[in-house]
């Protein structure tokens, strides 16, 4: 696949022509062009589908067209004329389809029939729905402990499918719960908790239209959420100041070409997003932040000093907040050094992003994965925090702290109680409303999930969504771990990489899309997502379902669960038949849900409210709480210099422009000017060469860790990029194998894909397996 693949520099704006083009070529290739088109114009649409893509949310104002490119790839990636049913598994056996590659699998187009996995013949045979969910009732009534059963959820289920899954789950006995949030934001939830008592972002929509200044760090729109370029560039054009901070010279940080603007298309001019560009070390955003705070406190003792007015906003402070003095001594202790060695940045380039932040009346501060999957990510989104509490720019117009989410109700899963770690209010509220007492143990996260699987201790495996085997770290031992499973059942649209791992027994059970129709005992069903902004909005599907044997998420959900526990603690097919009565339950468990079905009849949905956007605090001291953290003393993990080895370069993993998570919906990545190939590293020029190699020469990449397992994927070209020395990026899923299990972030347990030490080697010569293939 490589050799067939070129580099070539990508000289063209975000959006634009380019993206039309790309779209074009998607619609084309669904093989379903007309239908697709249609139901396009209703993505994002009051009585539309909401996008199955991303979480970033809408402008309020109605709109011809409310998707961008990946909306799009989305939409025709889900809604394709491509079937794989019992003739496909007939003519394929598992072992003959875990050779192909992960694009491979998915271009093969949607599953059709539920079916069951021969170990026999090694081929997935037809089974009907009612087998399907007694198999699972088998295997769950016969463990041991409730506890020996994982249950995955990806960001795409919705709210009803979601509090479902949960309350099936808890009447179950268990609070395992392994989900996406587990490899993506839990240090936001984390961090913001502890500081400001709510562990969602304070921004909607409307302030990106009223604040000064907006900074956008570890975080590339213009692949993982391209609507957010649109409010970034009109932030720019009214003279805010956009400040981003990233390792990698993204185009969308860059520059962007609205579709929508005739002149601008026709003259193929475009506009910037950005008014300053930081490129920090990776892992050094903390100490950027820190480096800000410790001149923002330089600049108010010599206000102080000079009779002039405050840099720190003291009426906020002394009203809403507490532990000032604490924090300030650790920023004192803090050394410029410590700071400029670990940001990787010069001293004048932060003394600039902090004359930037203090000039700006109203911040918002938002951040991604760039900050969320490191080892010390708790401590750095604190940093934030602190930062925007010593100007009071936490819950007024135009200011605030915003994690911008990746899958489109990644958000609304954890509201709905998607959490191995359950509050304790919302265990309460469900022993109140249900009959059965709540399992109060915590559960596993994503990582303790496969280390039970590993140690045989868990032995089902059910995941709604998703491709777990392949969004995890330390692939080829998350492999393992799933194949001592005795049961493993896979919630999906499309064939993945996970079906392929399965256990003794296994199932794939195939579900609606949200593009598709959801028709149930009592007519059409819509269901509801929380985007990035805590709006709450119905979605419809507009086409017909792929197969008459499709059933939607909540109704495979309430199957097994009947299948399992009878009508407890629900009469579950009643739930079923009309999906107001899941949002009257969730109204009656979740707070901010009350008259749940009359409030979705406002268009564009409701806010749930966010306390600490009305500096309200849910904290231990009811203040707001600086929260002092030491920079750590190494970036590199003991696990790595433990073996005593320095390692050539740094490295990052993540998307292409043509993907979304494991999801790939081609094999070009447009804005980084790599076509046709996936497996390659992006590397400085001087440390190639540095590192005795040249361009387009094939290495191989290995991990350094202390635990005497081999962590290698071969084959990849060095690409030479615009990237910092010592670091280096490279795709995932085909570089998460070098991502040890036991390497994630303190308090988090997310695995630290931002942050791998690596050597090059050169390729083997028997490397002929790509890595996508493992």
């Amino acid at each position: 696949m490589a050799d067939k693949g070129k580099i070539k520099e990508y000289a063209g704006p975000a959006a634009g022509w380019g993206a039309l083009k790309s779209v074009t070529k998607s619609w084309l290739g669904s093989e379903k062009p007309v239908k697709n088109l249609r139901a396009m114009l209703k993505t994002n649409q009051n009585s539309g589908f909401d996008c199955p893509g991303c979480a970033w949310g809408e402008s309020p104002e109605k709109g011809l067209v409310k998707f961008c490119e990946n909306g799009a790839k989305a939409v025709n990636w889900e809604s394709t004329g491509r079937y794989v049913g019992p003739r496909f598994f007939a003519e394929h056996s598992v072992s003959q389809l875990a050779r192909q590659s992960d694009y491979w699998l998915e271009y093969q187009g949607r599953l059709t029939h539920p079916m069951r996995y021969d170990a026999n013949s090694d081929h997935y045979v037809e089974t009907t729905w009612d087998e399907a969910f007694a198999l699972i009732a088998e295997h769950l009534q016969r463990l041991d402990s409730p506890d020996q059963a994982e249950f995955y959820t990806s960001g795409r289920a919705s709210n009803e499918a979601a509090f479902l899954y949960q309350l099936f789950v808890r009447a179950f006995g268990t609070n395992n719960f392994p989900d996406c949030s587990n490899m993506c934001h839990e240090a936001s939830g984390i961090g913001m908790t502890d500081t400001i008592g709510v562990g969602k972002g304070t921004v909607v929509f409307d302030d990106l239209e009223k604040a000064d200044a907006i900074f956008v760090i570890g975080q590339n729109p213009g692949t993982n959420h391209p609507r957010m370029l649109e409010p970034l560039r009109e932030a720019v054009e009214r003279g805010a100041q956009v400040v981003c901070f990233n390792p990698l010279k993204e185009r969308g940080l860059e520059r962007f070409q609205h579709p929508q603007h005739p002149f601008e298309m026709l003259s193929n001019g475009s506009e910037p997003t950005n008014t300053a560009y930081f490129r920090p070390a990776l892992g050094g955003d903390m100490a950027v932040m820190r480096g800000i705070a410790k001149f923002l406190l330089q600049w108010e003792r010599e206000a102080q000093q000079a009779g002039q007015p405050a840099v720190f906003d003291h009426a906020f402070i002394e009203e809403h907040t507490v532990g000032l003095d604490d924090y300030l001594a650790e920023v004192d202790a803090t050394s410029w050094d410590q700071i400029v060695e670990q940001s990787g940045l010069s001293l004048s380039d932060i003394q600039l992003a902090a004359d930037m932040y203090r000039r700006a009346e109203r911040v918002i501060m938002c951040w991604a994965m760039g900050v969320t999957q490191h080892r010390h990510s708790v401590p750095t989104v604190q940093e934030i925090a602190n930062l925007m509490l010593l100007r009071g720019n936490v819950g007024k117009p135009g200011a605030g702290l915003s994690p911008v989410r990746g899958h489109s109700n990644v958000q609304g899963d954890r509201t709905m109680g998607i959490d191995e770690q359950p509050p304790a209010w919302l265990l309460d509220a469900l022993e109140q409303r249900f009959t059965f007492k709540v399992p109060r143990q915590h559960g596993h996260n994503t990582v303790r999930a496969i280390q039970a699987m590993e140690d045989q201790y868990a032995k089902v495996f059910i995941g709604l969504g998703g491709n777990f085997v392949q969004a995890t770290p330390d692939t080829p031992r998350t492999h393992e771990a799933m194949r001592k499973c005795d049961l493993t059942v896979h919630i999906s649209t499309k064939l993945n990489r996970s079906h392929l791992v399965t256990g003794k027994e296994a199932l794939i059970l195939p579900c609606l899309g949200r593009t598709e129709v959801d028709m149930q005992a009592e007519g059409p069903q819509g269901v509801t997502v929380e985007d990035t902004f805590s709006m709450v909005h119905i979605s419809y599907g507009q086409l017909p379902p792929g197969s008459e044997h499709l059933r939607s998420e909540p109704a495979i959900i309430a199957g097994m669960a009947k299948a399992t526990l009878g009508n407890l603690p629900i009469d579950w097919d009643d739930v079923i038949a009309h999906y107001d009565r899941i949002r009257d339950l969730i109204a009656d468990t979740i707070p901010g849900f009350a008259d749940f079905n009359a409030k979705l009849q406002h268009p564009g949905g409701f806010h749930l409210g966010n306390a600490a956007s009305e500096r309200r605090w849910h904290t231990e001291s009811g203040k707001a709480q600086f929260k002092p953290c030491a920079l750590p003393t190494h970036l590199i993990n003991e696990g790595v210099t433990a073996r005593g080895d320095k390692p050539d370069l740094i490295l990052q993993t993540m998307r292409s422009h043509d993907q979304y998570n494991t999801t790939l919906y081609g094999l070009d990545d447009r804005y980084r000017g790599v076509f046709g190939l996936r497996e390659v590293i992006f590397v400085n020029e001087e440390e190639i060469r540095r590192l005795g190699f040249a361009p387009g020469d094939k290495v191989d990449l290995v991990s350094l860790w202390d635990d005497g397992r081999e962590r290698r994927v071969s084959g990849f070209m060095l690409v030479a990029y615009d990237i910092p020395a010592g670091q280096a990026a490279a795709y995932y899923p085909e570089t998460n194998p070098l991502v040890p299990l036991d390497s994630y972030g303190e308090r988090t347990f997310t695995p630290t894909s931002k942050f791998i030490a690596i050597k090059l080697e050169k390729a083997q010569e028997d490397s002929t397996i790509p890595s996508a293939a493992l």
